[in-house]
């Protein structure tokens, strides 16, 4: 039985490791993995939840609503009281005339807010949300890696997180979070109402939101963090000649970490190989255990698009690294540049 942690001040205790969806969702949308089968996902899905994890991670802009019909599905027949917890958000929206396989816009206003959990609840078949965070900070622009951005209308932080407050009194959702929040935004937010959980990108090769773990560690917050196998390069089985077959469908093929970081990104991973080795597991479990062991962090998000892919990982959440592992993982950060973020806490 996997161990399990309290998840910040929510009274929800979680599993190290949760499911995520965003692989799932198929082909035809902005940030889309390429094409799945919905079968194999559904299959996946409910593989986790055999395997223990309690928590699965999911949003509507993930292929326009499927990853979320996907779960709902996965789900229906499971025992209610045998399901596990859902964490889905809010924000990232493709509003009236706006051409759906573009990027949609960061959009936080109130009235989008309970139109987002209305549709969540309707495609998860369930009757409140166990985590209702907001995707990113509303800019009123597209949202884009890195790139010029249409620019419109932008909500006050104290609007949208008062809505999501007022969600949360009204039971609807039991927790609220922000995800891709600086510190001075979770400050301002703390002043409305408790963050009870954040969710940033974080891994051995990204990890420049140590300062918002650290925050969160510090009040009572709880943390799960996105991306932390860093989209497939920290499994242990991504090489160049993977990266340069990506499709065109796969938004990872012109990201920089596969491309112009790549050979750092590489360099590193090979590094957790002799780590992995002394304790028999894949290399994928050491990048998952380095991220769980950050001082603060409760949970991390992992994907897969099959049954067989979880378990590659899954063990993870039951590794200790020593000290000298830490050491080492550290020494290596610094050495071949990879990534940003200190290396150590």
């Amino acid at each position: 039985m996997m161990m399990i942690r309290p998840f910040g001040d929510t009274g929800i205790d979680i599993t190290p490791l949760g499911f995520g969806t965003w692989v799932l969702a198929g082909a035809g949308w902005q940030y889309s993995w390429g094409a799945t089968d919905d079968d194999a996902s559904i299959a996946a899905v409910r593989h986790a939840v055999a395997t223990g994890l309690n928590w699965i991670d999911t949003a509507p802009a993930y292929g326009l609503g499927h990853a979320e019909e996907l779960v709902g599905r996965a789900l229906a027949d499971i025992p209610e009281d045998e399901r596990p917890y859902l964490f889905t958000k809010t924000g990232l929206i493709w509003e009236e005339g706006d051409d759906r396989s573009g990027p949609p816009r960061r959009v936080v206003r109130p009235d989008t807010v309970r139109r987002e959990l209305e549709d969540s609840l309707r495609r998860l078949r369930v009757g409140h949300i166990d985590l209702f965070q907001v995707h990113w900070p509303d800019t009123g622009t597209r949202f884009a890696y890195g790139a010029e951005a249409e620019v419109g209308d932008a909500t006050p932080l104290a609007e949208y997180w008062q809505a999501m407050a007022d969600l949360k009194k009204e039971g609807k959702v039991r927790a609220i979070g922000l995800s891709n929040h600086a510190v001075a935004q979770l400050e301002e937010a703390e002043g409305i109402a408790h963050v009870d959980a954040i969710q940033p990108p974080f891994s051995v090769i990204t990890r420049s939101a140590a300062p918002e773990v650290a925050w969160a560690h510090g009040n009572g917050t709880g943390v799960i963090v996105y991306s932390p196998l860093q989209s497939g390069l920290l499994t242990g089985t991504f090489t160049e000649e993977r990266a340069r077959g990506l499709g065109a469908g796969d938004w990872r093929a012109s990201h920089p970490d596969f491309t112009t970081g790549l050979s750092a990104n590489l360099a590193l991973v090979d590094a957790l190989r002799p780590i992995a080795a002394r304790h028999g597991v894949p290399v994928a479990q050491v990048a998952l255990a380095w991220a769980l062991a950050w001082p603060g962090v409760t949970g991390a998000i992992v994907g897969a698009r099959t049954a067989g892919q979880i378990d590659e990982w899954v063990g993870a959440g039951d590794l200790v690294l020593t000290a000298e592992d830490r050491a080492e993982i550290a020494t290596a950060i610094v050495a071949t540049g990879a990534g940003s973020g200190p290396a150590r806490p």
